[in-house]
């Protein structure tokens, strides 16, 4: 019996993507947002943060969007599971990077968010290291995910608040991402529900580290996605003062089919 249609969506997307090298030498941000081929509706967003040398890091990000269009391009909604999927995009990508290191200058690492939409289905989340993901119910959070970092372990042992830990001089020591000797985080999260007005965001911690959550939450609510994105990184960059990191961004709105 062949497998059931999949659902004609109920919604649509409007979507946008953002990349800025900042203040460094070299961009080890990648960002992409793929719509499916064959299926309205139904698309996966990734951003990876490479960490690395000049070269590596941007050869270990761009091994997680070769990896993610890959996967993403036998992907059959209705038939295969999008977890499943997140989590060979994370497993696989982690290992051709340890694999690429061998001839690399430095050893390269990179970090990982990414989201699948699916029509009526909600959206599957997966992130490893401190990029993050955001979803938005208009201008509140509805849920973020949690990074993978020393610092967030002292905020989760209550021993730093969210705000002191932008400024602790080791905000930037990852406790799972990819490519490192240890096997990558594999953690999930699902949105089964999506309504109109609500706004998934990827992104860099080049990005987030100048915002509140609720300043996110009102630009994403306030502007169309390209106008947001372009707002973002014009704000990142002025509060970074001529020090920013690379930044990414992924902008994902749902909007109902009229």
């Amino acid at each position: 019996m062949p497998p059931p249609a999949p659902a004609r969506p109920t919604f649509r997307l409007n979507a946008t993507t953002a990349l800025h090298r900042g203040d460094r030498a070299y961009q080890q941000d990648q960002v992409a947002i793929v719509p499916h081929a064959r299926v309205n509706g139904c698309a996966l967003a990734v951003v990876a943060d490479g960490m690395g040398g000049k070269s590596g890091g941007r050869k270990a990000a761009d091994q997680v969007l070769l990896t993610a269009r890959q996967l993403f391009e036998r992907f059959v909604p209705g038939e295969d599971t999008a977890a499943d999927l997140l989590r060979q995009l994370v497993t696989e990508s982690h290992l051709m990077i340890k694999l690429t290191a061998i001839t690399a200058e430095e050893e390269p690492h990179s970090t990982v968010a990414a989201f699948l939409l699916q029509p009526d289905l909600g959206c599957d989340v997966i992130h490893a290291g401190d990029s993050r993901i955001y979803h938005f119910r208009g201008a509140e959070l509805v849920w973020r995910s949690t990074d993978h970092s020393f610092v967030q372990r002292l905020i989760d042992d209550g021993k730093l608040t969210e705000e002191a830990a932008n400024h602790h001089p080791q905000s930037n020591l990852l406790t799972g991402c990819l490519g490192t000797h240890a096997d990558p985080p594999l953690t999930l999260h699902r949105i089964g529900r999506l309504e109109p007005g609500d706004t998934l965001l990827a992104c860099s911690d080049g990005l987030w580290h100048y915002f509140t959550t609720k300043e996110l939450g009102a630009i994403v609510h306030a502007l169309p996605p390209r106008e947001a994105g372009e707002m973002l990184v014009n704000k990142a960059r002025q509060r970074a003062r001529g020090g920013g990191d690379n930044l990414s961004l992924a902008l994902t709105r749902i909007e109902a089919l009229k």
